[in-house]
C-alpha cells in the first residue's frame, strides 16, 4: 500500500508532499476532510509499532486539554487521534511496509530515500 495521510491546508505537509514528488500511485487522504477510520489507524500502529508514535503532542489541542499531566496509556491516545483529526503526527507516509511519521528534517528525508530507491 502507498498512502499519505495530510492535511491540505497545512504548508508544511503540502511543502512535503511536493518536495517527495510521489508517484500517482500513492492515495492521498486529507485528513479534515475524510475521517481515518478504526482499521486504517490500526494499520498505521501495526507499522509504527504504537499509537504513541503516531501521536502528535505539538497539538494545540494536546496543551489545551493538559493531556501532558495526564498519563496517557496506547488505549488513550488511540481515542483521541480518532476523536479529533490534530492529534495525528502527520504527515503519515506509508510506502509497502515502512512508514514515516511527521514532518521532520530526517524523516522526510528518509521517506524520500526510501521512496526514490
Amino acid at each position: 500500500m502507498k498512502k499519505v495521510y495530510y492535511l491540505k491546508t497545512c504548508n508544511t505537509c503540502v511543502r512535503i508532499l511536493k518536495e517527495l514528488n510521489l508517484s500517482s500511485d500513492f492515495i492521498l487522504q486529507d485528513i479534515k476532510s475524510e475521517e481515518i477510520t478504526v482499521n486504517q489507524l490500526e494499520e498505521m500502529k501495526a507499522l509504527a509499532g504504537s499509537y504513541e508514535a503516531l501521536f502528535s503532542k505539538r497539538a494545540k489541542l494536546y496543551k489545551e486539554m493538559d493531556l501532558k499531566n495526564q498519563g496517557l496509556t496506547e488505549r488513550d491516545y488511540k481515542h483521541y487521534i480518532l476523536e479529533h483529526y490534530t492529534f495525528l503526527s502527520r504527515p503519515v507516509i506509508i510506502a509497502d511496509d515502512a512508514i514515516f511519521i511527521g514532518n521532520s528534517k530526517k524523516v522526510v528525508e528518509a521517506a524520500k530515500a526510501f521512496i526514490n530507491s
